[in-house]
């Protein structure tokens, strides 16, 4: 047995469908086998291997037990000569096994190896290639000194980043990603140290290996492409506390004491600096655009009532301008949360709502308050025209210049390039229609280098010319018919960061791709999450508290006609206080049923939608995934008026 692959999975089935399939693929050249590891995934990954990939030695466990753990659990039994851990969100090019494996036999000192790694939009990953943390490199990568001076030998160490990406290098630090190493290595230094529950146990295996004697390389002369960051989120603050620990477990092990205490003070200070940077980064991002509108409703209001007060001639005592126009902008500016009108994409109808609800209330509180502290209905007519337009201009301005999310009405239209033969190519057509409705064009491109029919308008070979030409937005490879290796190629080839590409799998329902550095892993499925939409999130929990509260004003008439009358009142508080909901998904123990987006315990459920009929498990799971994609209020509504009689279950 020459090689070994262990993936170790956890809740990411889409992406481990593609990367066994790459995997298959690429062990047709060496004698080889898979073991999955999964971590107690509830998404179905365990069922599709076991439907899809039955040559698999599938381990399950019934808890994450971390990654070294699970990696551990297969390299204890694993045959081969080599063994090769592999994330599950990784795509192998045909003959990457072969060259790797070859480069070993022919280089017996070499304990370890990794290869060039691109991410989803084609560019290089830097952790590729990667030396040894010691105090001062993790000093300079982590204050940004190996960005700014990237090939400076004494900066750019931490990434090798002064070492060419396209030659074959010894290096110190091999990626958990790809991490391919002798078992004769590993029979000498030992497995994963499970210290490290996730991140740095690759760190600490690759040195491991260079002090048993062998030595690790950097082998760029196959390339697999790593979409990263599904599993795990790197911008968020449990990622920077959860790697820089491990890098104080890592030095603790390896390093003097003297070199230990100064590498531990040293990733503290940087735990707390990047957890702050993170904490920031997200409040700005979140609060930027609700700031801005605050500061400037509230200039636009004094301004109003300051030109006021000179056109008529009145003074209004400035007490009462004090607290009275930063109330009418908070007015305003939640009347503009309930109604919508910061969700994304932007949508004017729910501005335009939001102002003119928030001058209703205020009308309303104007007319209760006592005389001595009315000042002026115009101030309030007049504050809620320039609300309303200012709403309107700023969101057309941040439509136009920061657009993504901030786009009236979504994200812009796409044009598409399917590139593979034509039969596959409509099939991907169709399943894109199906996921995805910004779409302005799709255009057919033959994985040979000759067309096979008129609808197709160029070649693979003729790719770059075909996204100028025809301005496409996304490249989807069907991997049916463009083997890896060209798919790689030509994503970095053609990819500038402003292409997306996805890869279809034969047969499957999903297109996975990357669209950007913080969304890796993208990908288009069935749209299944309709109800967890922020409008309809919304909708239904007003739903909830308003017929609860209605029902428990009514409920010295409504109790009479249920059984349980404790249950029922049990029912509407718990769901007016949000312990319940009205509606929830029906019980069933289906794959699909895991895949559903959260939502509250129904008193009620989906399969209600049906009155009077037997159903089985498959006929439940799909009300509910048809609730899940479909869902309204009125959807909610009609299932509890036709339901009446059942709120005391």
């Amino acid at each position: 047995m020459q090689l070994s692959v262990v993936i170790v999975n956890y809740n990411v089935e889409f992406f481990l469908e593609q990367c066994l399939n790459s995997v298959y693929t690429a062990l047709k050249h060496v004698e080889g086998e898979v073991y999955v590891v999964d971590n107690n995934s509830i998404d179905g990954s365990v069922e599709m291997v076991k439907a899809k990939f039955p040559k698999v030695h599938l381990i399950e466990n019934k808890e994450n037990v971390g990654f070294s753990r699970a990696n551990n659990q297969a390299l204890k039994i694993a045959k081969g000569t080599y063994h090769l851990l592999l994330n599950p969100d990784t795509i192998v090019e045909e003959d990457t096994f072969k060259k790797v494996v070859a480069f070993m036999d022919e280089h017996p000192e070499a304990g370890g190896l990794g290869v060039k790694m691109i991410d989803g939009k084609g560019n290089f990953l830097p952790e590729s290639k990667r030396g040894l943390p010691t105090p001062k490199d993790a000093f300079y990568k982590i204050f940004g000194l190996s960005r700014l001076f990237p090939k400076s030998k004494k900066f750019g160490r931490y990434h090798l980043s002064f070492l060419d990406k396209e030659e074959i290098h010894e290096i110190e630090i091999l990626s958990g990603a790809f991490m391919l190493m002798r078992k004769e290595a590993l029979d000498k230094v030992g497995l994963l140290d499970e210290d490290f529950f996730m991140y740095g146990e690759d760190i600490d295996l690759s040195y491991r290996i260079v002090l048993g004697g062998y030595k690790n390389y950097y082998f760029p002369k196959t390339n697999i492409i790593h979409y990263k960051g599904e599993s795990t989120k790197k911008s968020s603050v449990n990622y920077v506390f959860v790697f820089y620990n491990a890098m104080i477990i890592f030095a603790k092990k390896h390093f003097s004491t003297k070199n230990a205490r100064a590498y531990s003070f040293l990733i503290n200070m940087a735990i707390y600096f990047r957890a702050s940077l993170a904490i920031l980064n997200r409040f700005v991002r979140k609060a930027v655009v609700p700031v801005i509108d605050i500061v400037f409703i509230l200039l636009g209001l004094f301004l109003i009532a300051e030109n006021y007060q000179q056109i008529e001639q009145k003074v209004i005592p400035e007490e009462l301008l004090i607290w009275a126009l930063p109330a009418y902008t908070l007015v305003w500016f939640f009347s503009q949360i309930f109604s919508g009108g910061y969700d994304k994409p932007i949508k004017l109808v729910k501005n335009i709502i939001g102002a003119t609800i928030g001058t209703g209330l205020i009308l309303m509180i104007y007319a209760l308050l006592p005389k001595e502290v009315q000042f002026s209905r115009l101030i309030i007519l007049l504050g809620g025209a320039f609300v309303l337009v200012y709403y309107l201009i700023s969101r057309f301005a941040l439509h136009f210049i920061v657009g993504n999310d901030y786009r009236i009405g979504g994200a812009k239209n796409k044009r598409f390039a399917i590139v593979g033969e034509l039969d596959e190519a409509k099939r991907v057509h169709q399943l894109l229609v199906q996921t995805n409705s910004r779409i302005s064009a799709v255009e057919f491109v033959a994985a040979q280098d000759e067309k096979e029919a008129e609808a197709q308008i160029g070649t693979l070979s003729q790719l770059d010319q075909v996204i100028d030409i025809h301005k496409i937005d996304e490249v989807i490879f069907c991997a049916k018919d463009v083997a890896a290796a060209d798919i790689i190629t030509k994503m970095q080839a053609v990819g500038d960061g402003q292409v997306d590409f996805k890869i279809a799998q034969p047969e499957t329902s999903f297109l996975i791709g990357s669209n950007s550095i913080d969304t890796q892993g993208g990908l288009y499925v069935m749209d299944i999450n309709r109800i967890n939409k922020p409008a309809n999130r919304r909708n239904k929990r007003i739903i909830d508290i308003k017929l609860s509260f209605l029902f428990l004003i009514l409920s010295p008439i409504l109790v009479w006609g249920y059984v349980n009358k404790k249950q029922f009142y049990s029912n509407m508080v718990k769901i007016l206080f949000g312990g319940l909901s009205f509606v929830g998904y029906a019980k069933v123990h289906h794959a699909s049923n895991l895949k559903l987006p959260a939502i509250k315990k129904g008193v009620l459920n989906s399969s209600m939608l049906l009155e009077h009929q037997q159903l089985d498990e498959e006929a439940i799971s799909r009300l509910n995934l048809i609730y899940a994609k479909n869902h309204s209020f009125m959807m909610d509504l009609k299932i509890i008026f036709k339901n009446l009689g059942k709120l005391d279950h």
